[in-house]
């Protein structure tokens, strides 16, 4: 069992069950469809699918909140810059009184080829900035997570700037589709446990 990690919070709005989704990137145009956003991108691809406009800004991000067949979800994008990431979902986490079971983070892996996807529920950072800020913050590796490939440099080219450039245009098609297909995972996941999501789609 998933230990619930809380600030309790008192207040004029019900706070009720919600499904916290969060996609990892950085702020700014230049920062646009780079690999290091990809997380930011099944978010975007969330919202349009679930009819959640992202519109509101708190918890140090760009976030909206529906519902989608009875579930009620929140898309949250961290504007603190992916180091720090771990700061906007914990601040999230606490106002809504998330249990960890219904958080998902979704982000890119130098160690997966690109376009492949690979659902897990906890796990070591892996030199993710990004997932060790969201370690440290919430106090345990317990959490579902996305994560989606992105392959590793060539020989001769620094990490820092390999996910901060852009994909191929021969990648570009296979790219978009791991969006979709995270996409679809998320959606999965608001119709049953985690768990079974995730043998489905690491098949």
């Amino acid at each position: 069992m998933l230990r619930k990690i809380f600030r309790r919070w008192t207040g004029p709005e019900e706070v009720g069950k919600v499904k916290l989704i969060v996609g990892l990137g950085n702020p700014g145009k230049q920062y646009e469809h780079t690999r290091h956003n990809i997380g930011f991108e099944v978010i975007d691809e969330l919202s349009r699918e679930f009819s959640i406009p992202l519109d509101q800004s708190k918890f140090k991000g760009l976030y909206g909140i529906g519902f989608y067949k009875g579930e009620k979800i929140l898309l949250l994008k961290p504007l603190t810059y992916m180091n720090l990431s771990g700061e906007s979902i914990r601040a999230a986490v606490d106002y809504y009184q998330i249990d960890l079971e219904d958080l998902v983070v979704i982000y890119d892996d130098l160690d997966l080829p690109v376009g492949k996807i690979r659902l897990r529920q906890k796990g070591s950072p892996g030199g993710h900035n990004g997932i060790k800020s969201t370690v440290a913050h919430l106090g345990t590796q317990q959490f579902n997570r996305i994560r989606i490939g992105i392959d590793r440099p060539e020989k001769g080219m620094s990490v820092p700037d390999y996910v901060l450039g852009r994909f191929r245009q021969d990648e570009l098609m296979t790219q978009a589709e791991a969006v979709k297909k995270s996409a679809g995972a998320c959606e999965a996941w608001l119709e049953k446990p985690f768990l079974e999501v995730m043998n489905e789609y690491n098949q």
